[in-house]
């Protein structure tokens, strides 16, 4: 673990962003950095990290920094405890997710790819988000933001465990959603298309409406602050699931089949 010390006392906001050394999670590091903001960043690459903190202390945020492994989610519960008993956390963002399909010429993805985005992508961010919102209820409020995927809200033959695990991650997010909100406990589901990630970047083939990682940052931020239940962008993958939702499923799902993906070796 590394440190940057608050460089004064009463900070107005401490944020705790997953998945914070690439991608939707850096980029939202960046967007809240400012001076009266303590940042707590987790991530599986310390060097990255670090690099991303080096960033947030140029405009003024303090940060700290944790290298973690979110298949573990024993030890991310205690480090959130920690975390949140050093100084209550104010907003969580459960930014860090896996993406992967099925090895070319299998009928499935590998047993051992579905235990480990199973992990990262469900069970490891729907414990520490409970954990973070019975802390939230006994301090009267908070901000807790779920990043899902539009691949939710569709039938990936190619990519089932990570359309299943977000698709989990979703209903799990709505029905915080409804327990928290008497209690002033803001849940938000985001649920991304294509965002230019080294995620994304891994898919050779077209990437429709493709939203820069700054620019995705910034709409979740918004959200988050609204305190809405759930953002699904851009606007075009809104539409497509209507009209999947429209088609019957067969047919649905033999669209679904022909299509070819393809993604290179992980980055």
């Amino acid at each position: 673990m590394t440190s940057t010390p608050p460089n004064r006392p009463g900070l107005q906001s401490r944020i705790l962003i997953t998945g914070a050394s690439s991608g939707i999670g850096e980029a939202l590091a960046l967007h809240y950095a400012r001076a009266g903001t303590h940042l707590v960043l987790w991530g599986r690459n310390q060097t990255r990290l670090d690099r991303v903190a080096a960033q947030a202390a140029k405009h003024g945020a303090t940060t700290e920094t944790l290298a973690l492994d979110l298949c573990d989610p024993e030890a991310a519960l205690e480090a959130l405890r920690k975390a949140d008993d050093t100084t209550p956390v104010d907003i969580l963002i459960l930014a860090a997710g896996l993406g992967d399909i099925r090895p070319e010429g299998e009928l499935t993805e590998l047993p051992e790819q579905v235990k480990t985005i199973s992990l990262v992508n469900f069970t490891t961010p729907v414990t520490l988000a409970t954990e973070m919102a019975r802390r939230m209820v006994t301090r009267g409020g908070g901000n807790i933001a779920l990043i899902g995927s539009v691949a939710a809200f569709h039938d990936l033959p190619i990519a089932t465990a990570y359309s299943g695990s977000k698709a989990g991650l979703a209903r799990f997010s709505t029905a915080l959603h409804a327990a928290m909100t008497p209690h002033n406990v803001h849940i938000t589901l985001v649920s991304p298309g294509y965002v230019d990630t080294p995620m994304s970047q891994r898919l050779e083939g077209a990437r429709p409406f493709l939203v820069s990682s700054r620019k995705a940052a910034r709409i979740i931020a918004r959200a988050i602050g609204q305190g809405r239940a759930h953002l699904l962008f851009p606007w075009p993958f809104a539409l497509a699931r209507l009209l999947e939702m429209l088609v019957p499923r067969p047919i649905a799902h033999r669209l679904l089949r022909s299509a070819e993906v393809r993604q290179s070796a992980s980055n």
